[in-house]
């Protein structure tokens, strides 16, 4: 979506992520830009306060278009002081941010192959979705699949791999403790959603298990969302995302409330260009930000990928495992307009894959 500055003639993006209610998305970004159309767009805590504090607040609907306007908001803020959003939020923290590629699939399979081709372009780090459906208890054959893929990597790239590995929330609390303490030996370089987050006290149970640090997060939103994760005291790392979170700084503000709780972040952006451009600016100016999510190749893109959406495509060129920090005002983007309204006019209503267990029940995707 984008945002005029009227009267200036600078124009600011956001990415509104519609998980599998785009019309509702939609339908509601009229709904709630009728409230600001006219406002001083460089008000943005002004702007965000009015958004969000309504009767009914909060939820993945709501927050997803907060978010969105608040990122074009800040783009727009940025151009119009000729700056990065960071050097409006503080300035730099680091010279350089460290990525990670996703490897594998739902359904994951030859990932030594996948790994290799991303050591070749220069990543030491990586992350794969644990497993496909398990239900409350199930088979250790299931286990043991996500055992021997992950000791297929070390034992092919010894430690110089990082390797994340993603529970996804597919697995419940009794088969999570088992999972992470037959991982251990493995030293994954973090477990994530060991438990869906409003299983949260499961988090408790298997920090009991695994020295692993625990991550989660991608599904709060605010930093109210996130008070009790971090008053747990279970959880090593937050990733929070962008496009859900509430925006730019709000995301901020979750980051720099893990820090003082010595948390580490690994923001979630597994999107498209503005949600990650937005994400980096986070990323210049967070010092507990020790690696960050791309989505450039992600086995979820089908069709396109993530730079076909701008025209400086040099802005996500990765060396070494790193992207350079960005030195352009605002998201520092140049998106192709004309291929964001091809896409669109295509109508896209992406549903996750509906799961059963061998039984017939529901699993979580």
């Amino acid at each position: 979506m984008g945002v005029e500055f009227i009267g200036k003639g600078i124009e600011g993006w956001g990415e509104m992520v519609s998980g599998t209610k785009t019309r509702t998305v939609v339908a509601g970004a009229y709904e709630i830009a009728d409230r600001i159309i006219g406002r001083n767009p460089l008000e943005i805590e002004k702007i965000w306060q009015e958004l969000y504090r309504v009767f009914f607040r909060g939820g993945p609907i709501n927050m997803t278009i907060i978010s969105g306007i608040e990122m074009a908001l800040w783009d727009i803020k940025g151009k119009y002081y000729n700056a990065p959003i960071y050097e409006l939020l503080g300035g730099s923290a680091r010279d350089r941010i460290k990525v990670y590629s996703w490897i594998g699939g739902d359904r994951p399979a030859d990932v030594v192959k996948d790994a290799q081709d991303r050591v070749t372009r220069g990543f030491d780090s990586i992350k794969m979705n644990a497993t496909e459906e398990l239900h409350y208890i199930d088979s250790f054959k299931k286990i043991d699949a996500v055992v021997e893929r992950v000791a297929s990597l070390r034992d092919t790239f010894g430690n110089d791999l990082n390797i994340g590995v993603d529970f996804h929330g597919r697995v419940h609390k009794p088969m999570a403790k088992i999972l992470a303490k037959e991982l251990e030996p493995y030293r994954p370089m973090f477990l994530e959603e060991v438990v869906l987050p409003e299983n949260e006290e499961g988090f408790v149970e298997v920090a009991k298990h695994v020295s692993t640090p625990l991550a989660t997060g991608e599904r709060l939103y605010t930093r109210w969302g996130f008070k009790n994760i971090l008053n747990s005291g279970v959880i090593d790392i937050i990733q929070p995302d962008v496009a859900l979170a509430g925006g730019i700084l709000e995301t901020r503000k979750i980051i720099a409330m893990a820090e003082a709780y010595d948390i580490a972040a690994a923001p979630h952006a597994p999107y498209g260009p503005i949600s990650l451009a937005a994400t980096l600016q986070i990323d210049v100016c967070s010092p507990n930000v020790f690696i960050q999510e791309q989505s450039l190749g992600i086995h979820y893109n089908k069709g396109f990928d993530l730079l076909d959406f701008v025209k400086n495509k040099e802005i996500f060129q990765y060396k070494d495992g790193y992207v350079d920090i960005p030195t352009k005002p605002g998201l520092g983007l140049e998106i192709d307009e004309d291929k964001v309204k091809e896409v669109s006019a295509e109508g896209l209503y992406w549903t996750n894959p509906n799961w059963k267990n061998y039984d017939g029940t529901k699993a979580e995707w």
